[in-house]
């Protein structure tokens, strides 16, 4: 039986972009993210061992958006898949949305995002990354 579990809204404050005022202030990052892996022995068993564990997860994401730094949120969000996909073995597919409220345009708008998503058969990250 496959499942997703969805951790929506987390956000995080992260010195991600180009300009100097985005390395210097930083700004706030808002993460969505599903999580897809067959959840039929936890739903038997009614065991945590036999799912994911989100508050790793979480963990994950936040300590990816607050330390790690990148000029794109292309980047970030390749990075936040590939650490939950190196993790979680049970995990399929993750797929993010990574929101940036305040990007620095000239003009109104709610916030620009990546959206990307990534299987487990697409491959784990490469050694030292």
């Amino acid at each position: 039986m496959t499942g997703r579990i969805t951790l929506s809204t987390m956000v995080f404050y992260g010195y991600h972009g180009d300009l100097p005022e985005e390395k210097t202030l930083g700004q706030r990052f808002v993460i969505d993210l599903v999580l897809t892996l067959d959840i039929a022995a936890a739903a038997a068993t009614d065991d945590l061992q036999k799912t994911v564990d989100y508050t790793q997860v979480y963990r994950i994401c936040r300590e990816t958006v607050e330390k790690d730094r990148f000029k794109l949120i292309e980047a970030l969000a390749n990075r936040v898949i590939d650490r939950i996909l190196a993790a979680c073995p049970i995990v399929d597919r993750v797929d993010i949305v990574i929101k940036k409220p305040s990007v620095p345009i000239a003009g109104i708008l709610d916030h620009v995002a990546v959206e990307t998503s990534k299987t487990r058969a697409d491959g784990l990250p490469r050694t030292g990354q």
